[in-house]
């Protein structure tokens, strides 16, 4: 290649850098995401993941948001957490200080997201956790809500309760047995928030056993509880333990009803209960495919066409955490963290594929329905919708 030639090339390269210069790229809106793509529980992260960029996509096909008088579009920032406090610690760290996200949603379990939402109180940005029931995600140790912190979901103070109305008014049960698992924040807040509860109800504990995170042996505290002969055991623990357990009981000879709660409602449960243990049990749940609000079905045809498969709770709460997200920045039409966050307080009402949400004053975790599903044949199947 000659001198001229060279040249040439040299004056192209710096015109288009120079044109590139004069076209700054269009600015967009970071939200963050830091989900459990790896580790104890995948396919909460895979939910949650899948949902946010459904979302993401339609808005931004849609030609983004309006921020001060500019369009923006969405722009997904993800953290895998691998299931894990510190990572998820690690995460949100990132996000918020390195990312410049306006908002993070996530972490969905509890023992990743209540040290996550010190890290978002911390550093001023608005956090959404999805999935997490447990009352530690959104308040302080003495009970005040955290400034910044907020849920898409109901938590374990409506949860439960219900779940022990139900177990006595429509199961008829009257003596319970809990197994859980000790090391983990949700199931084990749900544990004793369902034993107060089954009490309150005229009901009686008659066996309370623990496990910890890993465990695959639950013969000795299934043995115990057989003594104790139940009528149902509750089982507040995540998807990928509950299989197990329920065929370790079946073959013990267990005959008590399962009952379980929110962490059963992936799918995955399902496919992993070969056996069809779980066959006839019961669980609380924030979704069913079974609802007929328009933006369900919407929405279903949308994540199905997507990903070839039905959405779950956990992405469809991760979309209406999102759908919060980007109300907040309409109403502050800011994408000063402060700004989002006091928009996000201002909202009362929010309408959502989840169903209804209310926000009472200075509350930021939202009154909802819970939903009950019974597992028949591998599939979930709608029982009934409770009011709180």
């Amino acid at each position: 290649m000659n001198k001229q030639a060279i040249s040439i090339l040299y004056l192209i390269f710096f015109s288009l850098c120079l044109l590139a210069s004069c076209h700054p790229t269009k600015p967009v809106i970071k939200i963050g995401i830091n989900a459990e793509i790896t580790g104890e529980a995948p396919a909460i992260g895979a939910s949650c993941v899948n949902a946010a960029k459904l979302l993401v996509a339609e808005v931004n096909q849609s030609g983004g948001i309006n921020v001060a008088g500019k369009k923006m579009s969405l722009e997904l920032v993800i953290g895998d957490n691998g299931s894990k406090p510190d990572e998820s610690v690690a995460i949100s760290q990132r996000l918020i200080a390195q990312n410049e996200v306006v908002a993070m949603i996530g972490p969905n379990i509890s023992s990743c997201a209540v040290p996550s939402s010190e890290i978002a109180e911390s550093m001023g940005c608005l956090m959404i956790s999805p999935w997490s029931t447990n009352l530690r995600t959104t308040r302080n140790s003495n009970g005040s809500f955290k400034k910044n912190v907020f849920r898409a979901c109901f938590t374990e103070l409506v949860e439960t309760p219900l779940l022990a109305r139900f177990a006595i008014n429509h199961l008829h049960a009257s003596q319970a047995a809990i197994l859980y698992d000790i090391s983990s924040e949700s199931p084990n807040s749900a544990a004793h928030q369902f034993q107060k509860s089954f009490l309150k109800e005229g009901g009686k504990v008659v066996a309370t056993e623990t496990y910890t995170t890993g465990d695959r042996d639950f013969s000795a505290q299934l043995t115990k509880i057989k003594a104790a002969n139940p009528d149902l055991l509750f089982i507040p623990a995540y998807y990928n333990d509950v299989p197990l357990i329920a065929q370790q009981a079946r073959r013990l000879g267990i005959t008590a009803r399962f009952l379980g709660y929110n962490s059963w409602s992936t799918p995955d449960i399902v496919t992993l209960d070969t056996g069809h243990y779980l066959n006839g049990s019961y669980f609380s749940n924030h979704f069913s495919l079974e609802s007929d609000l328009p933006a369900v079905k919407k929405f279903n045809t949308n994540y199905q066409s997507a990903y070839g498969q039905p959405p779950d709770d956990i992405a469809a709460l991760t979309y209406d955490a999102i759908g919060l997200v980007i109300e907040s920045i309409k109403k502050a039409d800011s994408l000063n963290r402060t700004a989002i966050v006091q928009a996000m307080s201002n909202i009362e009402q929010f309408s959502g594929v989840t169903g209804d949400f209310i926000f009472l004053k200075d509350n930021h975790d939202p009154l909802k329905n819970i939903i009950i599903l019974t597992i028949n044949d591998g599939r979930f199947v709608y029982v009934e919708t409770v009011k709180p």
